[in-house]
């Protein structure tokens, strides 16, 4: 009787090179492993391993930085030294072993270090190299460094951001670092597929830049095709959506989202006030768009009749709203906290770190819920699967390979 196997998380045949730093690569491999990969962050011990463990100003006991550990979760640490001829032997005997040597460096750098599939594909012609950088390999500006707060100030993000009377504002995370993490994990996933098809591995690269600038959307076709410049709205409107921003209640305010058709009646409905949607003035999102300030006079006054907790039980389900939490109420949020959303992350010799959960969830497996690594924590490990023994280990050692 034959046995039926079961799932797992469906990425535990893929096992990624890590040679990342900060945040924007380590929170895109760090999907990776939630969904089970064999994600292996490769550090340098000199150098100290990745600058991000030194980051603070919150440290855990073990001196570990917290935000270090909030974009390294379930990875395996192994130090080596790539500058030199014996340390890329060594990193070369992973490869072979490897689907993906991912990097999120300066452009001209994976070059340098030979972490590219021209310098790898003779040690695995399946090899796929996943470059994330500020502003490509390419180009005049191949060897700039870059950051979030960078790529969201040129690509227009600022001018988007905040009321129109105030000054041009960045947004409150590092999203563009997040999301091209997430390109990052994408390509990465694209490269696996590709290679497992073909048997060839390839060069993807992925930029800060670049996603800052394809993530304009639609006003970026509205300026290339229109002409329009889009700005900021009082309220976080929405640029053509109404009613779609923060309106006025009873102790505070709320956010409404009647982006489709059928939520303006819901609301109009919700808060006792039928006849609004069939007033011609409100028919349709054109009309609505044309009498914006009205609506946002007259929902103010609706709405400041009860609380933002009373008409978020009112709305329930029925008119997409949400209320306005700072970051201690975001987290605290019986949603978040009785739905599984923030998570105790295992150390050894220590208490758990508390950490926000994956967003990647699998009806096979739960995400693992390992603490990020000590630096070179599984070096030792990892060259014995090779075949390393003690006395090779011990000279990589004498020489400060690992």
């Amino acid at each position: 009787m034959s046995v039926e196997s079961k799932p797992g998380l469906p990425l535990e045949s893929v096992r990624v090179l890590a040679v990342e730093q900060y945040g924007a690569g380590p929170f895109g491999t760090m999907a990776l492993a939630d969904l089970g990969a064999d994600v292996v962050k490769i550090e340098d011990r000199k150098s100290g391993g990745d600058f991000a463990r030194g980051i603070g100003p919150y440290f855990l006991p073990g001196d570990e930085s917290e935000f270090f550990h909030s974009y390294n979760r379930n990875k395996r640490s192994f130090t080596v030294d790539l500058t030199t001829e014996a340390g890329q032997q060594v990193f070369h005997d992973l490869v072979k072993t490897a689907d993906v040597v991912a990097s999120n460096l300066r452009g001209d750098v994976p070059e340098k270090l030979g972490l590219t599939y021209d310098a790898l594909k003779g040690v695995n012609k399946k090899i796929v190299c996943a470059h994330l950088s500020a502003y490509g390999r390419t180009g005049p500006r191949a060897d700039w460094p870059g950051f979030d707060y960078l790529m969201q100030a040129e690509a227009g993000y600022f001018s988007l951001t905040g009321e129109p009377d105030g000054p041009p504002t960045r947004m409150g995370l590092s999203i563009v670092d997040q999301m091209t993490g997430l390109g990052l994990a994408y390509i990465v996933a694209a490269g696996v597929v590709g290679a497992r098809a073909s048997g060839l591995g390839q060069d993807l690269d992925v930029s800060l830049f670049d996603v800052a600038l394809s993530n304009l959307g639609y006003p970026a076709t509205w300026y290339l095709n229109e002409g329009h410049v889009q700005t900021r709205l009082p309220r976080s409107g929405h640029p053509s959506l109404t009613p779609c921003q923060l309106y006025l209640t009873k102790d505070g305010s709320i956010f409404i989202m009647c982006n489709k058709e059928k939520f303006w009646p819901n609301l109009c409905r919700a808060i006792g006030r039928p006849e609004w949607s069939e007033d011609v003035r409100f028919k349709t999102f054109t009309e609505r768009y044309e009498h914006r300030a009205l609506i946002q006079e007259i929902l103010d006054e609706a709405l400041s009749e009860k609380t933002t907790a009373e008409w978020l039980v009112i709305f329930s389900g029925d008119v997409p709203a949400a209320p306005v939490l700072s970051v201690d109420e975001a987290l605290d949020n019986p949603f978040v906290r009785d739905h599984d959303r923030v998570v105790d992350l295992e150390r050894d010799g220590f208490d758990p770190v508390k950490a926000v959960g994956s967003a990647y969830r699998s009806s096979a497996a739960p995400s693992p819920r390992r603490a990020a690594p000590k630096l070179g924590e599984h070096t030792v490990t990892l060259l014995k699967e090779l075949g390393y023994d003690t006395a090779r280990i011990d000279e990589l050692k004498r020489h400060g390979i690992i």
